[in-house]
């Protein structure tokens, strides 16, 4: 957002007035009534919803207020049984959708709520961690490097304290604020240089801020609706509406035309209507949200347990479906223990005078100091002689540090960054420990950057360290001073790889996800560690080849490229987005404030507990240990989600649908209506709690060696090819009743209401998996909640409650009958759900092997 987002306000903005003397911060129960007064710092609705007025919000479902019109008008015609049987089937089905949604998403909730933001508070005298969404005007924040501002406030002490407010301003270089008055012109955010803004990230530096607004009244919530937008919908999602779309236009279809015929057969209107409704509904999985979002909390749990936090739930279905994980290499493919090896000078030489200006530089810098810099304060230089008088801050453009130091006689600019960064700011080079001075021609630049590659191939990690002299009363540092530099030397770390990485890598290629790493360092590193973890490469970019690719080309590149090397964030961010434009599934494992645009952009962000707060805000997941094998772990664990919730659309697209089909068609040639309304509703509500069941089963080890995507294509054939097959199976029950057993309408309705449900309930011990059913074994609970239905459906008709549904009890035969077909159906469902898969993958083989080829 540019300048004109953060307009001039037409009243005298917080910033400008005279801050109080003293900010002592709040006492708790200050902080508490504040709170209670103001609600909390978030753009949410403050209060959720009540339970009674969720529940009732299921009512809003077009054909549960379908139904319930078509039970008011039975009540009003007098048939005061079809009325309350209607409304029982309607509330039993939405309260079985509530309790177990509702149950789900609280257990959700209570897992984000556990990697919630938090921020450091001076309360009652003493600092204390505080969720962010509990701040109130008055609080006296801490701040430092890697924070995200957690409301808007003014800057009471500040020491080097730079932020990024680009979010609110556009601007895209961070900016220093510092405590004091501004004078009365300074009414834009841009020009606010005492205050931070919420949404805006700590580069450097540290800071006390006394928080003035939050939520809503906090210049990220005047346009929160414009720039905190909702994310871009997943995959899944995507795909879940699709199929919504194609299921309403199915039903949509069948229920004209079950009106259409029964008008055009002049049978009672209100008989016809409430049919085409019972018909929409049992076609309907009004059951898909509620095994959606149990089936995503049970594997959010079941994560947590594997220490990886779940904050948006869908992301477990994109983690299972990732085909690609992008990821930088330390501390995930590497230890993180990261230890200076060697500082040696431009000759080769160990040279403890680059170490003392290394020292130098990572003792004053203040911003979020890297392993690096601890590796370098490890050794434990004393520099105590020497003050800090300013610096300029590491950032991801410049990729270096520069501290300006001053001894007393002398003062400095210590310059600390990336090998070739620093070098193209040099003009001379030290000689015989700095008391020498050589002009750096390009045959000693030549020499310097083959002795860094050295360094490089042997694995290590290479900074470049440079500085000059400038006056005594130089008062500041920019990046106008860095120029002219004096080359010091290389400092060279080594970061082993980590144990057991290897393995997770080939793990993660076993299951079909390729590792790319996309990392700021030097390609050399990343191929020797690749070499160590036997990671194949298969080819190489690096940032300024990147630079000068057009979208086009990336996209080109990124599927035969394994190492990104020497990248800013924005090119991380340009490479997940060519990779998913190439219609890959993208992972992306990132935990500094560089990693929070590509976090986003990615399929699935993952990051790490102790990551930057940005980071953690933004990312899908977080893992409590930083380790690849939780990693693959919780792949497999979306796969079993998926697997789980494809059950059920298979089993919605083929015995829902074929029944569905087969009582459009009986509905041209039988002199009265297939079923009646009230048992189909019934039929359906047992069918519903059959498989409510479905998320706690076991899924086949077969269904998790690949990724999975919602296709489309794939369920549009499932459908017709089982919706085909149990329709015809019907229609044979139907001749079989009519012409075998001479069922009359009472026992017609009992016998295909017993025969419809019997058959899909088991069918999905044939659908659950795509092996042999005998050799998978279902969860127990599935098992008993399947084998419950179908002994009420066999029991229904000789209780009292069966006349209630029009039922009569059958006879012996029709029982013998059922056994043969229930048999019969079951293994010619059996037949063709091979012959389905064979023919699917016959057609995709081509596809997998020039995939392969990619």
């Amino acid at each position: 957002m540019d300048g004109a987002a953060a307009s001039t306000r037409a009243t005298r903005p917080w910033w400008l007035e005279a801050a109080p003397s003293e900010t002592p911060g709040l006492s708790q129960l200050q902080a508490q009534q504040a709170l209670a007064r103001l609600g909390p710092n978030s753009f949410e609705a403050s209060k959720k919803q009540w339970l009674a007025l969720q529940f009732l919000a299921r009512f809003r479902n077009p054909l549960v207020l379908v139904l319930l019109a078509a039970s008011a008008v039975s009540a009003a015609t007098g048939d005061v049984a079809n009325f309350a049987i209607i409304m029982l089937m309607v509330l039993l089905s939405v309260t079985l959708d509530f309790v177990q949604e509702h149950r789900a998403g609280r257990a959700a909730d209570a897992l984000r709520d556990s990697v919630a933001l938090r921020a450091s508070v001076l309360r009652d005298g003493r600092v204390q961690e505080v969720p962010v969404s509990a701040l109130v005007p008055g609080d006296l924040v801490l701040l430092s490097a890697g924070d995200r501002v957690p409301a808007d406030g003014r800057v009471v002490e500040a020491r080097d304290f730079f932020v990024n407010q680009g979010l609110l301003t556009g601007e895209s270089y961070p900016v220093e604020k510092r405590p004091g008055a501004l004078d009365g012109g300074a009414v834009e955010l841009q020009q606010a240089l005492n205050a931070a803004f919420m949404g805006s990230t700590v580069v450097s530096g540290s800071a006390r801020m006394q928080v003035m607004a939050t939520g809503p009244a906090t210049a990220l919530g005047e346009v929160a609706h414009s720039i905190q937008a909702d994310p871009p919908p997943t995959a899944f999602e995507t795909g879940m509406h699709h199929f919504g779309v194609l299921l309403m236009r199915i039903t949509l279809l069948l229920v004209l035309f079950v009106m259409l015929v029964n008008l055009a057969l002049h049978r009672p209107l209100l008989d016809s209507f409430l049919f085409a409704v019972a018909l929409a509904v049992g076609l309907t999985p009004e059951l898909l949200p509620m095994v959606v979002s149990v089936t995503l909390s049970r594997g959010a749990m079941r994560m947590a347990a594997s220490r990886v936090i779940v904050k948006r739930l869908a992301s477990i279905q994109n983690l299972g479906a990732m085909d690609v994980l992008c990821t930088d290499k330390t501390g995930t493919l590497t230890e993180a223990k990261i230890s200076l090896e060697r500082c040696v000078d431009v000759d080769g030489h160990d040279a403890p005078r680059v170490l003392m200006l290394a020292s130098l530089n990572s003792a004053f810098e203040s911003g979020l100091r890297s392993p690096l810099d601890e590796a370098i304060l490890a050794r434990k230089v004393d520099v105590s002689e020497w003050q800090k008088i300013d610096e300029v801050p590491f950032d991801f453009e410049r990729r270096r540090v520069s501290v300006l130091a001053d001894r007393g006689d002398t003062r400095w600019l210590v310059v600390k960054g990336a090998p070739e960064d620093v070098l193209a700011l040099c003009n001379r080079r030290e000689r015989d420990e700095g008391r020498a001075l050589a002009p750096l021609d390009e045959a000693a630049r030549e020499g310097l950057r083959a002795r860094c590659h050295a360094l490089e191939r042997e694995g290590l990690r290479v900074l470049g360290v440079a500085w000059r002299e400038v006056p005594k009363d130089h008062p500041h540092a920019d990046v106008r001073d860095e120029r002219e530099l004096v080359f010091a030397g290389f400092a060279a770390f080594i970061d082993p790889p980590k144990a057991g990485a290897g393995a997770a890598l080939a793990a993660l290629a076993r299951s079909g996800v390729a590792v790319k790493i996309v990392s700021g360092d030097s390609e050399l590193v990343a191929q020797h560690l690749c070499g160590l973890l036997k990671l194949p490469v298969k080819g190489v970019l690096t940032g300024q080849e990147i630079a000068h690719m057009d979208e086009a080309a990336l996209r080109a590149r990124v599927g035969r490229t394994t190492l990104f090397c020497r990248v800013n964030p924005a090119q991380k961010n340009r490479i997940i987005l060519a990779l998913k434009a190439r219609g890959h599934v993208v992972g992306y494992l990132g935990d500094g404030i560089n990693d929070a645009p590509p976090l986003r952009s990615a399929d699935v962000g993952i990051t790490v507990d102790s990551a930057a707060d940005v980071a953690r805000e933004v990312a899908d997941m977080v893992m409590l240990d930083h380790d690849l094998a939780v990693l693959h772990e919780g792949v497999l664990e979306g796969r079993r989600t998926f697997g789980n919730v494809m059950k059920y659309i298979m089993m919605g697209t083929s015995s829902n649908f074929g029944n569905m089909l087969s009582m459009a068609a009986g509905s041209l040639f039988l002199p009265f209506l297939p079923m009646l309304p009230s048992q189909i509703l019934l039929n359906n509500v047992l069918y519903d709690l059959s498989q409510a069941a479905i998320p706690l089963d076991r899924v086949d080890p077969g269904d998790l060696r690949r990724p999975r995507a919602l296709d489309m294509a794939f369920i549009r054939r499932y459908m017709w090819l089982f919706g085909l097959v149990s329709s015809a199976f019907d229609l044979l029950t139907f001749w079989i009743l009519l012409r075998v057993l001479h069922a009359d309408e009472l026992l017609f309705h009992t016998g295909w209401f017993i025969e419809s449900l019997v058959t899909q309930v088991l069918v999905i011990f044939v659908i659950r998996t795509r092996g042999r059913p005998w050799a998978s074994r279902p969860s127990a609970v599935l098992t008993a909640a399947s084998l419950t239905v179908v002994v009420v459906a066999l029991l229904l008709p000789l209780t009292p409650l069966g006349p209630l549904f029009h039922f009569e009890p059958p006879p012996a035969a029709f029982f013998a009958w059922l056994l043969v077909m229930v048999v019969a159906y079951l293994g010619l469902a059996e037949a063709a759900k091979r012959f389905f898969y064979a023919r699917m993958s016959a057609s995709r083989r081509p596809r997998h092997r020039a995939m392969a080829h990619l």
